[in-house]
C-alpha cells in the first residue's frame, strides 16, 4: 500500500507540471543531495517552517542575505509602510539616494553606484561598464566563482553550474564566451600569463574575494594584493563581486576585512540582495570617473524599470541602519557563533575518523568531505559529494537545513545563539554516523 503524500511532495508534483523540474532555480530541486525538497511557508529569526509543519534551523539564509535573521522586524515594517504608497513607480524616489549614502558609509571605494534588481544584473552591468571604460574586450574570471547567469560568465562557474557538473550552459554560443578567460583561483602566475598572452586587451578581472559559490574558499595571503598590483600595472579594472561577502564579513565586506593586505581598493564592486533586506535588488559601484561612463552621462547603456524599487530601498535602509547601529556587537557575535559550529563539527568528524575539511571566513563556512586543504575549485571538486549528500539528508531529518550542494557556502545569522549551536552539533553528531554507513 502506497504511503500518503506529504504536503511538500504534493506541492512538488504539482509544481513539476508547471515549472521545469518543479523549481525556479535548479539547486532547489535537491538533485545533488537526494530526497524531496520541503516547501517552505514561513521563516522567523533563525528558523524555517515547511508545509508539513516541520521546523528547521536555517544555515543557508536565502543564500546569504538574511544576516539579521528572517522577518527582521524593522525591515518588515518598512516594507509594509512603503507598499502603502505603491510597490513600484518606475521613477526616481528619495529612498534611492538614502540607501546609496548608507552603502557609501560602509564602502569608501564606492563613490557612485547604481541599483539594479539582482546580483546577476550587477555583475553583468559592471563588466559591460569595464569594457566600455577601457575599450578592451577580454574578461578574466576564476573557476568556481559564480557571478550570475549572464551568458559571458557561465564559464567554469560555481554554484548550481558546479553542483550539476555542467561546464557552461547550452544556448551560449562560443562567440559569446570567446573573450572570457577562466583561470584557477589563488594562482597569480596564471593571471600574469593571461595578461602576457593578451597584452592591452584585458578589460577587467572579476572575482569573489572570498569564494562562496564553490563552497567557502579564502584567498591565500598576498593573492588579493597581487591581483590589485597586476591589474593596475596593465591598466585593467579590478571588480570585487561582494554579492555574498558585502556586509556579511564586515560592514565594508571583504575589502574591509582584508584591507591591510589588499594594497588598494577594487575599482568596481557588485552587491546583492543583502542591501535590500533579502528583497530582489543588487547594485554596482566604484570610482566616479568610471561610473560616469554610464548613460545618461556616458556611452555605456544600462537600465531597469524596477531598479531602485521602493520596497527594496525601504527594506535596505532599515536593514543597513540597524546593522550600522549594532556593528560593534554583530560581527563579534557572528564570529563566535560560526566558529563554535564549525569547530564543533570538525571535532566530531575527527572523533569518528571521517575525512572532513572545514573552511570558514567570518559567518560563512563549508564542510568539504575531503582530507585535503581546499584552496580552489579543483581541490573543492575532490570532495566526496555522496558523503555530503548523506550528511545533508541526515541533518535535514534532524531539523538543520544546510545548502543542498557541496559547492555552496553555509551562512549564520545574528539570530543563531547557544541553543541553536547545541542543536546543530547534536544533529551533526548523529548525521556524521549516517555518513559512515
Amino acid at each position: 500500500m502506497a504511503l500518503p503524500l506529504t504536503r511538500s511532495k504534493a506541492l512538488q508534483r504539482r509544481a513539476e507540471t508547471l515549472l521545469p523540474g518543479g523549481v525556479d532555480s535548479p539547486v532547489r530541486a535537491f538533485r545533488a543531495v537526494g530526497g524531496d525538497p520541503p516547501f517552505l511557508v514561513s521563516a522567523k529569526g533563525a528558523y524555517l517552517s515547511d508545509a508539513d509543519g516541520n521546523r528547521y534551523i536555517d544555515l543557508f539564509g536565502s543564500w546569504g542575505p538574511m544576516l539579521l535573521g528572517h522577518a527582521f522586524p524593522p525591515a518588515v515594517e518598512a516594507i509594509r509602510e512603503a507598499a502603502g504608497h505603491s510597490a513600484s513607480f518606475g521613477a526616481s524616489t528619495a529612498a534611492e539616494a538614502d540607501l546609496a549614502e548608507l552603502v557609501q558609509l560602509c564602502f569608501p571605494s564606492i563613490q557612485k553606484l547604481r541599483f539594479v534588481s539582482s546580483g546577476t544584473e550587477a555583475c553583468m552591468s559592471a563588466i559591460r561598464l569595464a569594457r566600455g571604460f577601457t575599450g578592451r574586450p577580454f574578461v578574466i574570471k576564476f573557476e568556481g566563482c559564480y557571478h550570475g547567469h549572464a551568458d559571458a560568465l557561465l564559464v567554469k562557474a560555481g554554484s548550481g553550474v558546479a553542483t550539476f557538473g555542467i561546464p557552461g550552459s547550452a544556448g551560449v554560443p562560443n562567440e559569446t564566451v570567446m573573450h572570457t578567460l577562466a583561470l584557477p583561483y589563488n594562482d597569480l602566475s596564471a593571471v600574469e600569463a593571461a595578461f602576457a598572452a593578451h597584452p592591452e586587451l584585458v578589460a577587467c578581472v572579476i572575482l569573489e574575494p572570498v569564494v562562496g559559490n564553490a563552497g567557502t574558499i579564502a584567498p591565500l595571503p598576498g593573492y588579493l594584493k597581487g591581483l590589485r598590483e597586476i591589474t593596475r600595472k596593465h591598466g585593467a579594472l579590478l571588480i570585487f563581486d561582494e554579492v555574498m561577502t558585502g556586509f556579511r564579513l564586515a560592514p565594508g565586506g571583504a575589502q574591509e576585512l582584508f584591507a591591510d593586505e589588499l594594497g588598494g581598493a577594487p575599482d568596481l564592486t557588485t552587491l546583492g540582495k543583502i542591501i535590500g533586506g533579502g528583497l530582489p535588488v543588487g547594485a554596482f559601484g566604484g570610482r566616479a570617473e568610471i561610473m560616469d561612463y554610464l548613460a545618461p552621462l556616458g556611452p555605456v547603456y544600462q537600465a531597469g524599470t524596477l531598479s531602485g524599487n521602493p520596497l527594496a530601498m525601504a527594506a535596505g535602509i532599515a536593514t543597513l541602519r540597524s546593522l550600522l547601529e549594532q556593528r560593534e556587537t554583530i560581527y563579534t557575535r557572528l564570529e563566535a557563533t560560526t566558529a563554535a559550529i564549525v569547530e564543533g563539527i570538525a571535532r566530531l568528524a575527527v572523533e569518528r575518523g571521517i575525512a572532513l575539511t572545514t573552511n570558514r571566513v567570518g559567518s560563512m563556512f563549508t564542510c568539504f568531505f575531503t582530507p585535503s586543504a581546499v584552496t580552489d575549485f579543483t581541490t573543492a571538486s575532490h570532495s566526496d559529494t555522496a558523503a555530503f549528500a548523506r550528511f545533508h539528508r541526515a541533518m535535514l531529518e534532524r531539523g538543520v537545513w544546510l545548502p543542498p550542494s557541496q559547492f555552496e557556502a553555509a551562512f549564520v545569522s545574528t539570530e543563531h545563539g547557544p541553543a541553536e549551536v547545541d542543536a546543530i552539533l547534536a544533529a551533526a553528531a548523529e548525521a556524521l554516523h549516517e555518513v559512515q554507513k
